[in-house]
């Protein structure tokens, strides 16, 4: 097979419509139907919604925790959320795969556990959206949001800081099957991490 990666010169918003576009027409082109997307606010969860319309792509916004930037609040803008249910995406919280309360122990006693070393890990050498894709299909799986298992491909978007900038392919795995999960096809992913 051969297939391109769309590469963009720096990371951030300003890529989120082509790196949509392309994980739309990557998710047709394999039959995939599912796409998971990181999504602060839901803008960028309306993005893929709307660029999904027409096709049996279903679209599943992940978002930040409660009081993930210290407010004791959902960053969901409520006219979005209502925007993207009306849309048909399914919308979801959790604590984060890929921190949670390891990151508690390691704020307050420092050290890092190995799960936020995974995530570092992920972070340096691929970037914060890659390590979000990762992260928001464990969290996916683990809210039973997306079919697991060995024939199971979704594709996953995540960001840096906001919109969206990187685009997988991956076979899903719950948290507890890490090992389990495969990046198969890399879409979209900013060169300058």
């Amino acid at each position: 097979m051969d297939k391109g990666i769309i590469y963009f010169e720096e990371p951030g918003a300003a890529n989120t419509d082509e790196t949509v576009r392309a994980a739309v027409e990557r998710a047709s082109e394999l039959g995939i139907k599912h796409i998971v997307v990181a999504s602060t606010t839901g803008s960028t969860g309306i993005a893929v919604a709307k660029a999904a319309e027409g096709t049996d792509i279903e679209t599943i916004v992940v978002t930040l925790h409660y009081g993930a930037r210290g407010a004791e609040k959902w960053l969901v803008d409520d006219s979005n959320l209502k925007t993207l249910q009306e849309m048909g995406a399914r919308v979801f919280t959790q604590t984060h795969a890929l921190s949670g309360v390891e990151r508690s122990f390691s704020d307050k006693l420092g050290g890092a556990s190995r799960i936020e070393t995974i995530a570092a890990v992920l972070r340096s050498l691929f970037g914060i959206g890659f390590k979000v894709a990762v992260e928001i299909t464990i969290m996916a799986a683990d809210s039973g949001m997306i079919p697991v298992g060995n024939d199971s491909e979704i594709i996953a978007i995540g960001g840096t800081q906001t919109g969206a900038d990187v685009a997988c392919v991956i076979r899903p795995g719950h948290a507890n099957s890490f090992f389990d999960m495969q990046v198969r096809e890399i879409i979209a992913m900013p060169r300058v991490k």
